[in-house]
Protein backbone atom coordinates (compact mmCIF):
# COMPACT_ATOMS: atom_id res chain seq x y z
CA UNK A 1 0.00 0.00 0.00
CA UNK A 2 1.37 3.36 -0.93
CA UNK A 3 1.92 6.14 1.40
CA UNK A 4 -1.10 9.10 1.92
CA UNK A 5 -0.09 12.14 -0.21
CA UNK A 6 -0.80 15.35 1.60
CA UNK A 7 -0.74 18.62 0.19
CA UNK A 8 0.74 21.35 1.92
CA UNK A 9 -0.21 25.24 1.93
CA UNK A 10 1.84 27.60 3.34
CA UNK A 11 0.44 30.60 3.90
CA UNK A 12 3.70 33.27 3.56
CA UNK A 13 4.88 33.68 0.63
CA UNK A 14 8.29 35.27 2.40
CA UNK A 15 11.74 33.66 2.28
CA UNK A 16 12.47 32.11 5.59
CA UNK A 17 8.59 31.68 6.41
CA UNK A 18 8.37 30.33 9.53
CA UNK A 19 4.94 28.41 8.17
CA UNK A 20 7.29 26.94 5.42
CA UNK A 21 10.05 25.98 7.82
CA UNK A 22 7.42 24.46 10.02
CA UNK A 23 5.48 22.24 6.68
CA UNK A 24 9.06 21.15 5.62
CA UNK A 25 10.11 20.06 9.22
CA UNK A 26 6.62 18.13 9.33
CA UNK A 27 7.17 16.87 5.93
CA UNK A 28 10.25 14.83 7.12
CA UNK A 29 9.12 14.18 10.56
CA UNK A 30 5.82 12.36 9.01
CA UNK A 31 8.04 10.62 5.99
CA UNK A 32 7.81 7.11 6.92
CA UNK A 33 4.18 7.81 7.09
CA UNK A 34 3.09 9.93 4.29
CA UNK A 35 4.40 11.88 1.21
CA UNK A 36 4.17 15.95 2.02
CA UNK A 37 4.65 18.36 -0.41
CA UNK A 38 4.37 22.13 -0.08
CA UNK A 39 2.33 23.87 -3.33
CA UNK A 40 3.78 27.25 -3.77
CA UNK A 41 1.50 29.66 -4.41
CA UNK A 42 3.61 32.57 -5.44
CA UNK A 43 2.05 32.28 -9.08
CA UNK A 44 -1.54 31.74 -7.71
CA UNK A 45 -3.15 35.24 -9.03
CA UNK A 46 -5.88 37.34 -7.24
CA UNK A 47 -9.41 35.72 -7.78
CA UNK A 48 -11.16 37.30 -10.39
CA UNK A 49 -14.61 35.57 -11.50
CA UNK A 50 -13.81 36.57 -14.90
CA UNK A 51 -10.94 34.57 -15.41
CA UNK A 52 -12.59 31.44 -12.93
CA UNK A 53 -13.39 29.79 -16.56
CA UNK A 54 -13.31 26.60 -17.80
CA UNK A 55 -9.63 27.19 -18.73
CA UNK A 56 -8.44 29.26 -15.16
CA UNK A 57 -5.30 30.84 -14.76
CA UNK A 58 -1.92 27.70 -15.28
CA UNK A 59 -1.03 28.59 -11.67
CA UNK A 60 -4.82 27.49 -9.69
CA UNK A 61 -5.64 24.57 -12.22
CA UNK A 62 -2.59 23.05 -10.75
CA UNK A 63 -3.11 23.88 -7.56
CA UNK A 64 -7.09 22.31 -7.79
CA UNK A 65 -5.38 19.50 -9.52
CA UNK A 66 -3.24 19.27 -6.68
CA UNK A 67 -5.84 19.54 -4.36
CA UNK A 68 -7.59 16.43 -5.74
CA UNK A 69 -5.10 14.21 -6.15
CA UNK A 70 -4.14 14.67 -2.47
CA UNK A 71 -5.38 12.69 0.22
CA UNK A 72 -5.48 15.53 2.86
CA UNK A 73 -4.46 18.51 3.44
CA UNK A 74 -1.89 20.43 5.22
CA UNK A 75 -2.58 24.45 5.88
CA UNK A 76 -0.01 26.93 8.02
CA UNK A 77 -0.90 30.21 8.27
CA UNK A 78 1.15 33.43 9.61
CA UNK A 79 -1.54 36.00 11.51
CA UNK A 80 -1.44 38.96 10.01
CA UNK A 81 -4.05 41.65 11.43
CA UNK A 82 -6.00 38.88 13.46
CA UNK A 83 -7.00 37.34 10.26
CA UNK A 84 -5.07 34.52 8.08
CA UNK A 85 -2.89 35.83 5.73
CA UNK A 86 -4.17 37.52 2.24
CA UNK A 87 -2.55 34.64 0.02
CA UNK A 88 -4.09 32.05 1.71
CA UNK A 89 -7.45 33.47 2.03
CA UNK A 90 -7.31 34.15 -1.69
CA UNK A 91 -5.51 30.42 -2.91
CA UNK A 92 -8.91 29.29 -0.40
CA UNK A 93 -11.28 31.82 -2.32
CA UNK A 94 -9.65 29.69 -5.94
CA UNK A 95 -9.91 26.36 -4.68
CA UNK A 96 -13.76 27.04 -3.31
CA UNK A 97 -14.49 26.86 -7.04
CA UNK A 98 -16.48 25.91 -8.94
CA UNK A 99 -19.03 26.00 -6.79
CA UNK A 100 -20.80 22.34 -6.39
CA UNK A 101 -17.31 20.57 -7.63
CA UNK A 102 -14.64 22.23 -5.65
CA UNK A 103 -11.61 19.87 -5.40
CA UNK A 104 -11.34 21.14 -1.36
CA UNK A 105 -14.98 20.14 -0.59
CA UNK A 106 -15.15 17.02 1.63
CA UNK A 107 -11.27 16.89 1.85
CA UNK A 108 -9.80 15.71 5.25
CA UNK A 109 -7.66 19.09 6.31
CA UNK A 110 -5.40 20.10 9.15
CA UNK A 111 -4.66 23.35 10.22
CA UNK A 112 -2.42 25.03 12.13
CA UNK A 113 -0.73 28.62 12.66
CA UNK A 114 1.78 30.46 14.07
CA UNK A 115 3.03 33.68 15.10
CA UNK A 116 5.66 35.09 16.95
CA UNK A 117 3.26 36.04 19.67
CA UNK A 118 2.02 34.23 22.48
CA UNK A 119 -1.23 33.11 21.34
CA UNK A 120 0.17 31.99 17.53
CA UNK A 121 -2.11 33.15 15.88
CA UNK A 122 -5.11 32.00 17.49
CA UNK A 123 -7.44 34.59 15.31
CA UNK A 124 -6.02 33.20 12.32
CA UNK A 125 -6.51 29.80 13.41
CA UNK A 126 -10.73 30.33 13.73
CA UNK A 127 -10.54 32.54 10.57
CA UNK A 128 -9.03 29.53 8.76
CA UNK A 129 -11.28 26.84 10.09
CA UNK A 130 -14.70 28.77 9.34
CA UNK A 131 -13.78 29.80 5.76
CA UNK A 132 -12.86 25.87 5.36
CA UNK A 133 -15.69 24.69 7.09
CA UNK A 134 -17.98 27.27 4.82
CA UNK A 135 -16.34 25.29 1.58
CA UNK A 136 -17.24 22.35 3.13
CA UNK A 137 -13.65 20.39 3.68
CA UNK A 138 -13.48 18.30 6.46
CA UNK A 139 -11.55 19.83 8.84
CA UNK A 140 -9.72 17.80 11.77
CA UNK A 141 -11.07 18.13 14.98
CA UNK A 142 -8.43 17.81 17.55
CA UNK A 143 -6.76 20.56 19.99
CA UNK A 144 -6.22 24.27 18.26
CA UNK A 145 -2.68 23.88 16.80
CA UNK A 146 -0.79 27.38 17.36
CA UNK A 147 2.72 28.09 17.22
CA UNK A 148 3.05 31.11 19.74
CA UNK A 149 6.49 33.00 19.58
CA UNK A 150 7.62 31.21 16.20
CA UNK A 151 10.48 33.55 15.96
CA UNK A 152 12.01 31.52 18.85
CA UNK A 153 11.43 28.13 17.68
CA UNK A 154 12.85 28.05 14.47
CA UNK A 155 16.39 27.62 13.60
CA UNK A 156 17.62 27.65 10.15
CA UNK A 157 14.84 27.14 8.60
CA UNK A 158 13.83 24.60 10.35
CA UNK A 159 11.17 23.71 13.38
CA UNK A 160 13.66 22.96 16.50
CA UNK A 161 11.09 22.60 19.25
CA UNK A 162 10.13 18.96 20.39
CA UNK A 163 7.49 19.91 21.79
CA UNK A 164 5.83 22.02 19.38
CA UNK A 165 6.99 19.68 16.65
CA UNK A 166 5.62 15.96 18.27
CA UNK A 167 2.07 18.18 18.97
CA UNK A 168 2.31 18.86 15.48
CA UNK A 169 3.17 15.47 14.64
CA UNK A 170 0.21 14.21 16.12
CA UNK A 171 -2.50 16.70 14.08
CA UNK A 172 -0.77 14.58 11.58
CA UNK A 173 -1.57 11.79 12.33
CA UNK A 174 -5.38 12.77 13.40
CA UNK A 175 -5.54 13.96 9.96
CA UNK A 176 -4.40 10.68 8.25
CA UNK A 177 -6.64 8.64 10.56
CA UNK A 178 -9.77 10.98 9.34
CA UNK A 179 -8.21 9.75 5.20
CA UNK A 180 -8.80 6.05 6.39
CA UNK A 181 -12.54 7.37 8.14
CA UNK A 182 -15.49 6.55 6.29
CA UNK A 183 -17.74 9.73 5.72
CA UNK A 184 -21.39 10.01 5.69
CA UNK A 185 -21.46 9.90 1.90
CA UNK A 186 -19.32 6.33 2.31
CA UNK A 187 -21.88 4.92 4.31
CA UNK A 188 -24.97 5.94 2.71
CA UNK A 189 -23.27 4.47 -0.29
CA UNK A 190 -22.44 1.12 1.02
Amino acid sequence: MSSPVLLALSGSLRRGSYNGAILATLGEAVADKAALTIFPLTDVPLYDQDADTDTPPEAVAALRAAIGAADGIVIASPEYNHGMSGVLKNALDWASRPHGKATLTGKPVFTLTSSPGAVGGARAHAQLNETLASIGARVVLRPQAVVGAVHEKIVDGRLTDQRTLDFLVAGIDDLLADIVRPTAADREAS
